[in-house]
């Protein structure tokens, strides 16, 4: 097999799949029909309208006497009130949130987030997560059902509060916003949220209280709903690369959806342990339900909207007692540590895709450099030089087989001119002459077979990984995250290929080396609208590379 060759197709191969994943983005999504702009915002449907009635849990606060029955309908509620972007709210403010709370519904309506800008370059414009307006619909509830008959605090039910806004004081950790709500006739509810310092879970506990003179039944939901338009990407944004939309997790399988799949019930199912989620990038809104208990998931596509429900089991709350619904959100960056902290698999939503078993240990070790460093970029230079050092000895081989390949140049030039015109004859004696020389021309392969992973996994290590988000380097890098604005990484990488080109000893066939030659062009035009953090990785790898293999072949020519 000749090597240069193979190390051609290798690189080709891993062109064509950069263009299929691409085409996939472009293409692959589903229909949607455009939608007016509208100020009101009605829900277009019941939370548990096609679910199968949901059985009481058998617990003891639920217990029921012997011989009644009771389940949460499926059927459908009445009718809402309008509820306008207007609607009145709570401003909730944190050192990591700035929400807003609809007192219709009592959900967040709003989150921005306070240490993330949209752009670098206007870092006063924050990124902006969740939207009641339908143009843009973008919503996270959180409430309980009960039977047709009777109300309950879900996303109809206004709530009150005790003050209009809320703020995490200096010197407190924790800040909990209490919501009331009741029937009047003696059935009421505390919804409280609580957040901590730093931390972008919230936890969602609502205490239901009967005070009446009959029982009451409820169940708690957890619901997402989202704009499933698609919207137009560009090459030069590294977001064209991600996945954005709904994901469902059902306690051992992370699955990525599109609105065929909803539609076709991909994630329709009893659960424990599981959760719900839309994911964007960097960031993401996801809905966890309690752990160890068992959930109904249902996926719904109306009016160009996504919807993910899970709707738990149902409690009996008789005269005189009460019960608590606890769940969690999450609202916020991609940060591994507080995704794992929250619920089991959340950390998936790190999309690193088929490379996750490299690129997860990659980031640990990029995140564990960067502790002692403090800055990205000098992370990926000193991880690049400590991969080099662990193949340090294949790649020495390797460069050892190139460089006699170098120094038989002269040899396989005479055998081509003596065979030119019998090309078996002249693979023959070729392959004699790597035998008697004890080279293997497939050797240099190898290098390019163990970087290619790796690289790929630095790829999605560099686009998903919030930590490196607007990372700056030095200089003119600012965000190593994204494309070098002035394309000087990309033009370096592309000399240094070339130099390395110059090294390695040139194929035989006069084509493959014009190719070859070209090759550091087409690899700078398409590395130019990588993430500069990747392009930082490829140059300085390459001319660790450089280095090596200049080594190897004066080592060798010395060596006579």
């Amino acid at each position: 097999m000749d090597n240069q060759r193979f190390m051609l197709w290798i690189t080709l191969g891993f062109l064509l799949w950069l263009s299929y994943q691409q085409w996939q983005l472009d293409f692959n999504q589903p229909e949607t029909q455009p939608v007016a702009a509208t100020e009101v915002l009605e829900p277009s449907v019941s939370l548990a309208d096609s679910l199968p009635d949901i059985e009481i849990a058998d617990s003891a606060e639920s217990a029921q006497p012997s011989g009644e029955v009771s389940t949460i309908e499926s059927v459908g509620q009445p009718e809402p009130t309008a509820r306008t972007k207007n609607a009145p709210v709570v401003h909730v403010s944190t050192d990591v949130f700035d929400l807003e709370i609809g007192l219709q519904g009592g959900d967040i309506r709003d989150a921005t987030l306070e240490a993330y800008p949209v752009a670098k370059d206007d870092p006063d414009k924050k990124v902006r997560l969740l939207s009641a307006d339908r143009e843009n619909l973008y919503q996270l509830q959180i409430g309980l059902r009960t039977t047709q008959d009777a109300s309950a605090p879900d996303y109809q039910a206004w709530f009150r509060t005790e003050q209009p806004a809320y703020r995490l004081a200096d010197g407190s950790n924790e800040l909990r916003v209490d919501l009331h709500w009741n029937d009047g006739h003696g059935v009421s509810a505390v919804k409280q949220y609580t957040f901590r310092r730093g931390e972008y879970g919230v936890m969602v506990k609502t205490t239901v209280t009967n005070a009446s003179d009959a029982s009451w039944t409820g169940a708690d939901y957890l619901r997402i709903r989202r704009n499933n338009r698609k919207q137009e990407r560009s090459m030069l944004d590294v977001e064209t690369f991600s996945f954005k939309g709904p994901v469902f997790y059902d306690g051992e399988k992370y699955e990525k959806l599109d609105s065929d799949e909803i539609q076709d019930g991909e994630m329709d199912g009893t659960f424990s342990n599981g959760w719900l989620a839309s994911i964007e990038h960097h960031f993401l809104t996801a809905a966890v339900p309690p752990a160890g208990q068992d959930y109904v998931y249902r996926g719904t596509v109306r009016q160009n909207t996504d919807e993910l429900l899970a709707l738990g089991p149902g409690h009996l709350i008789q005269p005189g007692q009460s019960h608590t619904f606890e769940s969690s959100l999450f609202v916020g960056p991609k940060m591994t540590n507080q995704l794992e902290a929250l619920a089991g698999g959340l950390r998936l939503t790190v999309d690193y895709g088929w490379l996750t078993i490299i690129s997860q240990p990659l980031f640990w070790l990029l995140n564990k450099v960067h502790s002692f460093v403090g800055n990205w970029g000098w992370a990926i230079l000193i991880v690049t030089v400590l991969l080099k050092l662990l193949f340090f000895k294949l790649t020495a081989t390797s460069g050892k087989s190139m460089a006699k390949m170098r120094k038989l140049q002269p040899r396989i030039k005479l055998l081509q001119e003596r065979y030119k015109d019998d090309r078996e004859a002249l693979s023959k004696n070729m392959m004699e002459m790597y035998k008697r020389e004890k080279v293997n021309p497939v050797a240099g392969c190898l290098p390019m077979l163990v970087q290619m992973p790796v690289f790929l996994a630095f790829y999605w290590v560099l686009l998903e990984s919030v930590e490196m988000r607007q990372a700056p380097f030095i200089l003119w890098i600012t965000d190593l995250s994204s494309r070098d604005p002035y394309f000087i990484l990309p033009v370096l990488m592309g000399a240094a290929m070339f130099g390395q080109f110059k090294l390695n000893p040139a194929p035989p066939d006069p084509v493959q080396a014009k190719v070859f030659m070209f090759m550091p062009l087409m690899m700078t035009g398409m590395m130019a609208f990588f993430p500069s953090g990747l392009v930082l990785y490829w140059f300085s790898n390459t001319l660790l590379s450089i280095a090596q293999q200049w080594h190897i072949n004066k080592a060798i020519e010395a060596s006579g």
